[in-house]
């Protein structure tokens, strides 16, 4: 029986656009200057700093979104079932599709999830079984398929509940299409660069008036984590307008937006005219902001050069060449602090790990700003001189020249970056009173990121 069932969890119903995603890294392996893990995976392969990303270079620093915004297969082939019956030792319904693969699905999970008009609030899409009345121990009493070949199941209480056959195949239990379907949903591949990125780039007027542009904006933000947008109009408020093409701003203590100028008395060193080093922004929260926008009002006549790191791939290159300091970085948690005045007072206090990753071991989110680094260290003595080692040695990885991207954004230039993956800084300028350097800054989660790129997918792509 054990081995019955491994065949049909090794062949089950993931579709071939599914199976696709799963290659999908590997398919373009070529477009990324090192090789990225796939889903299940986080080592970098010996050729990680070696290979060329040709798709993402351009005569002129910038690649069109095409290249960058590829969409993995979403979706389920059509397919009937075939077959559909009960392992009742094993309490699993077991769905033999059309195409040859079949599916188990556990008996509980079915009943948990009816969607009967009783069970489900049809109009939000939203599970109105309580947990409380579901029974986990439920066996099924009777299993056959409809003339529009839904799967009917009733159950030992005599209710019962259908299934679209599409509706199953995309919730298969199998890894392959659990990984499929977790990448259709949250886009977590990436595609690793350093120096010789070329930096994804739109129009701005596009983006905000077509879905189709504005779908490859929010997929190349997510695959590659940094998109420029040209032509916006020079004066405020263009951060803000292109939020609502999204959802709506995330406000913090320094409000919706921000003005980043050369100011008196600055309560941030990113409001004077010194060198910023790389670093995220606000790791002084618990739940930093994802995604920021920044717009150039107006440049310095000299310096003011932009810079960006793939903090993802140097924290991989960092796990693989000194996996002790990856995992000092990955297990110590270390305070930052935010204290000041400016929307409203604040006293900001928190705890982060510099490398976030999650329970597989994939990196999620980097937390690093050394100006708002706490001067309290809360790790044991014996731990205090290998923290400071392993970071020493990740800032050093991210500021050799051939993992830094320098750009200088110009008036009417907005860049878009993922604030969890990048690391971000910039040169010193001279402060002129005649031409001041001005831009203005503006943040937004990832949840909300997220779930206007798929509305869009399914506006341009349709539900498969």
């Amino acid at each position: 029986m054990l081995s019955r069932l491994a065949r049909c969890v090794s062949s089950s119903g993931v579709s071939r656009a599914a199976r696709q995603v799963v290659r999908h890294h590997g398919k373009h392996s070529s477009r990324v200057p090192a090789a990225v893990p796939p889903a299940a995976a986080v080592i970098l392969p010996p050729s990680a700093t070696t290979a060329t990303p040709t798709a993402i270079l351009s005569s002129r620093g910038h690649q069109t979104l095409a290249a960058a915004a590829s969409l993995p297969g979403v979706g389920a082939t059509p397919v009937g079932v075939r077959h559909a019956r009960t392992l009742e030792r094993e309490r699993l319904l077991q769905v033999e599709w059309e195409d040859g693969t079949c599916s188990l699905y556990p008996f509980t999970w079915l009943r948990d999830n009816c969607q009967c008009p009783h069970c489900t609030l049809q109009s939000a899409q939203a599970r109105s079984l309580l947990l409380a009345d579901l029974d986990v121990h439920t066996g099924i009493d009777s299993v056959q398929l409809t003339d529009n070949n839904k799967v009917s199941i009733t159950w030992p209480d005599q209710h019962s509940s259908e299934f679209d056959p599409e509706w199953l195949k995309k919730r298969c239990f199998s890894p392959e299409a659990r990984q499929a379907r977790q990448e259709e949903l949250f886009l977590n591949e990436r595609e690793y660069w350093g120096s010789e990125l070329r930096i994804p780039t739109a129009s701005f007027e596009e983006v905000l008036h077509d879905d189709k542009a504005a779908l490859d904006w929010l997929m190349a933000l997510r695959r590659v984590g940094m998109v420029y947008l040209k032509g916006a109009p020079v004066e405020q408020g263009q951060v803000a307008r292109l939020s609502k093409r999204i959802g709506y701003l995330r406000l913090t203590f320094y409000g919706h937006t921000w003005q980043v100028e050369d100011k008196p008395q600055a309560n941030n060193v990113a409001y004077t005219s010194g060198k910023l080093s790389l670093h995220t922004d606000y790791p002084a929260l618990h739940n930093p902001p994802g995604v920021q926008f920044l717009h150039c009002l107006a440049q310095a006549r000299e310096g003011g050069e932009s810079e960006v790191v793939d903090g993802f791939h140097m924290a991989e290159v960092l796990r693989r060449d000194n996996p002790e300091a990856f995992h000092a970085l990955s297990s110590l948690r270390i305070d930052f602090t935010d204290t000041g005045t400016d929307y409203c007072d604040f006293a900001v206090q928190s705890k982060n790990f510099i490398i976030n990753v999650d329970n597989e071991g994939r990196v999620e989110r980097i937390n690093y700003n050394n100006a708002t680094r706490d001067s309290v260290l809360d790790l044991p003595l014996d731990k205090v001189q290998l923290f400071y080692s392993s970071l020493k040695d990740y800032v050093e990885l991210m500021t050799r020249p051939e993992n830094v991207v320098t750009y200088r954004m110009e008036p009417g230039d907005l860049v878009t970056f993922d604030n969890w993956r990048l690391l971000h800084g910039r040169k010193e300028y001279q402060s002129d009173a005649t031409q001041r350097r001005h831009l203005e800054g503006a943040y937004l989660d990832w949840d909300e990121v997220m779930s206007r790129l798929r509305i869009l997918r399914k506006a341009v792509h349709g539900d498969n």
